[in-house]
């Protein structure tokens, strides 16, 4: 059997995944606030080693941060205004308006009317200071480190506002591409409005430095999230078409991404996004993906790559088509991408989603990686003893979930299930079901997985209320977020308790014992 590329999970640990736009605060989004800190420390009493998040990119129409404006920018949203009053870069009397957003979920609609002239308002500050407050350092040095993928992102979203929102491909065609668009006397004129763009990437940039210096001061390594596929309507796309299968006409793509009928979907999923020309890529050696994972690198100690079937084989789905079920399965680049990566990127943690319909390919490509896998509870009952996702089925080298943020809670999910599956469960533990959260994140402790990764809403023991995301529900998603009394409640004796489980576990991140 050959070496895998990668043999980074060497140890066991558990981790609790919470997208960080689910923080408490005050004004309408959870951000890089105190509350953000004080989550950190809740991790580290529990004896948690791993914080897992979902992208952080700035999100586009929809809310998801899977479906973001650029793969190497940041959310604004997640700026710490009250870091900035701190700084004085801007007044408390212009965050009042932002109170009347709500606190216990995040209203995007009123949060994109409301924080975007907050944000304008400190970067004036910022102006008009001439830039002697330098909150996060030189913002001059910002600027040049990054301008590879600062400046076309800036100037993307600077030329959004002037084109009223509409998508790049609508845009007149002199400004259909970075390359062209370079040249027209707009880069100019908007030049304050780029300016602008590139300021709240600094600012988040440096708060996140300050989250993720925290983290690794108490233990904590974060694990970050790289969608395979990037949004039609983002800046990745609009400076790198080449990179991408779009019709040379009319720059909309030919096919599009997705997943066939399965468990969350009879239709499967149609995304929408652009599919890759893994040709033009690998002659490229793959420059743009390294660029990426350098970047993600940057941002997270490791990645979770969403979709990782895709570089086996990916559904590829004609352009228009009104559902999933029209695709087709299409060769992707295999193990010379992951080799290409290696290459580049030695000290390079991944961990593999490996979900939905796999084929022995897609299994194989795993182990030649080396990549730790995923498993699900949720998914495991109902059926035979053979199910992968059961307990007994499980293999060290994985990450296991109750549920992820596309799955409910816990107990919601045994609320809505059938009573064979919820009979499975009680007989599989042998357990009434009155505390079955509890039981699922115990099981998941105790596994054979050397990673377990539990959703903060099952440690607040939250319903159906509290889900995160319905995969193929276009809206009402994303919102939830946690009260501050609630983490108060679960910092003293639950917390003392996760740790106990931690150490009884062997999950102290600690070397795993070998075994045969």
């Amino acid at each position: 059997m050959k070496d895998p590329l990668f043999n980074w999970l060497d140890h066991r640990a558990a981790g609790v995944l919470l997208h960080p736009t689910s923080l408490p605060g005050e004004y309408g989004v959870g951000t890089f606030n105190n509350h953000c800190f004080e989550f950190i420390d809740f991790l580290a009493e529990a004896g948690f080693k791993y914080w897992q998040i979902c992208p952080l990119g700035p999100t586009s129409y929809g809310d998801s941060p899977y479906q973001s404006f650029s793969s190497f920018a940041g959310n604004p949203y997640l700026i710490s205004l009250n870091a900035l009053e701190a700084k004085s870069l801007l007044d408390h009397e212009i965050l009042e308006e932002l109170k009347i957003l709500p606190n216990g979920f995040v209203d995007y609609g009123g949060l994109f009317m409301s924080k975007w002239p907050v944000l304008d308002a400190v970067y004036e500050t910022f102006v008009r200071g001439k830039k002697k407050i330098r909150p996060y350092g030189s913002f001059s040095a910002y600027k040049k480190k990054n301008a590879d993928w600062l400046e076309p992102y800036a100037y993307f979203q600077a030329l959004k506002g002037h084109c009223k929102g509409q998508p790049w491909y609508h845009w007149p065609e002199d400004l259909r591409s970075f390359a062209s668009a370079v040249k027209s006397p707009l880069r100019k004129k908007l030049e304050r409005a780029v300016d602008a763009q590139m300021f709240y990437q600094y600012l988040f940039e440096g708060q996140w430095k300050l989250v993720r210096r925290y983290a690794e001061t108490h233990g904590v390594s974060i694990i970050g999230d790289i969608p395979i596929f990037v949004a039609l309507d983002s800046a990745d796309v609009w400076q790198n078409p080449e990179y991408f299968q779009l019709d040379g006409k009319t720059s909309l793509p030919t096919a599009v991404a997705g997943c066939p009928p399965d468990y969350f979907s009879d239709d499967g999923q149609l995304w929408g996004n652009p599919l890759y020309d893994w040709d033009t890529l690998a002659k490229d050696d793959y420059s743009w993906w390294i660029r990426r994972f350098k970047r993600s690198f940057e941002l997270y100690d490791v990645v979770r790559i969403d979709h990782f079937r895709g570089f086996d084989s990916y559904w590829s789905i004609p352009y228009g088509s009104e559902t999933a079920r029209t695709g087709e399965w299409v060769a992707g680049p295999g193990i010379d991408f992951f080799k290409a990566i290696k290459k580049k990127i030695r000290n390079c943690k991944l961990i593999a989603e490996d979900l939905g319909d796999l084929t022995d390919a897609v299994r194989e490509l795993r182990r030649d990686t080396g990549l730790p896998g995923m498993a699900i509870l949720q998914f495991a009952f109902g059926g035979e003893g053979d199910n992968f996702y059961l307990p007994h089925n499980h293999q060290a080298n994985c990450v296991l979930y109750p549920g992820t943020h596309d799955n409910n809670t816990t107990l919601g999910w045994y609320a809505e299930a059938s009573e064979e599956v919820r009979d499975h469960v009680r007989r599989y533990f042998n357990i009434d079901g009155s505390e079955v959260g509890w039981d699922l994140l115990r099981s998941c402790y105790k596994s054979v997985p050397r990673l377990a990764i539990v959703p903060f809403q099952d440690i607040l023991s939250l319903g159906s209320e509290a889900r995160f995301n319905t995969p193929g529900n276009a809206g009402g998603n994303w919102g939830w977020r946690y009260l501050p009394h609630q983490i108060r409640e679960v910092r003293g004796g639950t917390a003392a308790y996760l740790k106990e489980l931690s150490e009884l576990y062997y999950r102290t991140g600690l070397p795993a014992v070998n075994t045969i």
